[in-house]
């Protein structure tokens, strides 16, 4: 069993939450991606991309990765994509294909929407290259906007979205007591060549490229505020040597199994986030 220091502010809410016999709100699905680049000064490992959300955002002032909630029209477009079909998918994921197809839709369209990355190319086997120019940054804002749909975008581009590059990780539910919750899927990708993130978004106010082991020790020195979600996931990348081993270690972990934060207070009554 691992656990966790709570913020004070997230136990106070916790507290009230239970004493006044709260009802847990539904969570909400999302997808989660963690982009991954080779180290660039050529050493050993990798570097992950990371964003602060703002303060007025949901769990603002932490760090965290590009993701979102799913959007009801993510299960119903239709599109091209290379790699396993929706069914495939719900079967890795323990959705039906229709929920499923949203989860990876959500994940390519938010990663796209928070960081300016695109994960399609103009057929199975390539991928675009820089996406920063204008015309990009137009289309983009148009889909922030709502004003088109990923389908629409990728059509309209000739593109195909690259769901292959996609590796599911992990789901984690945020706990009961949270006024807004969500169901996320968790998936990692390789930063395509020619293309760089950048916050774009609105929703962060800082982004860094970090080494895993990095991000775990400026955390644990107080440096860069992380919920469970965040630094659990860190501590299994870092136990990646590189990007190579990527592959091999998502296919041997189980995506569908949902983990739950819980609250439970130490002998000094100090409360804890506890994992299963």
């Amino acid at each position: 069993m691992r656990s966790f220091a709570v913020p004070e502010s997230i136990a106070a809410h916790a507290r009230r939450f239970y004493a006044e016999g709260g009802v847990p709100v539904p969570p909400r699905p999302a997808a989660t991606v963690l982009l991954l680049r080779p180290d660039p000064a050529g050493e050993a490992g990798f570097e992950v991309y990371m964003i602060r959300r703002a303060a007025g955002m949901t769990f603002g002032g932490m760090y965290a990765f590009p993701g979102g909630s799913v959007d009801p029209g993510d299960s119903e477009i239709r599109l091209d994509w290379t790699g396993p079909d929706a069914a495939g998918w719900g079967d890795r994921l323990g959705l039906s294909a229709g929920a499923a197809q949203a989860v990876v839709c959500a994940a390519a369209r938010e990663v796209f929407e928070e960081a300016g990355v695109l994960l399609a190319g103009p057929d199975p086997g390539t991928v675009v290259g820089d996406v920063s120019g204008d015309e990009w940054e137009r289309a983009r804002q148009a889909l922030v906007n709502r004003r088109t749909g990923f389908a629409d975008l990728l059509r309209d581009c000739r593109l195909t979205l690259r769901a292959d590059l996609l590796l599911p990780w992990s789901r984690w539910i945020t706990p009961e007591f949270e006024p807004r919750r969500f169901d996320t899927y968790f998936f990692v990708a390789l930063l395509p060549a020619g293309q760089r993130p950048r916050d774009v978004s609105g929703e962060a106010d800082r982004t860094v490229w970090i080494r895993p082991a990095e991000a775990l020790a400026r955390s644990a020195a107080g440096e860069l505020a992380m919920l469970p979600p965040t630094l659990v996931t860190l501590t299994e990348l870092d136990g990646c040597p590189d990007l190579a081993a990527l592959p091999a270690a998502a296919a041997g972990r189980d995506p569908a199994a949902p983990i739950v934060p819980r609250i439970a207070e130490t002998e000094d009554g100090t409360p804890t986030f506890v994992l299963p």
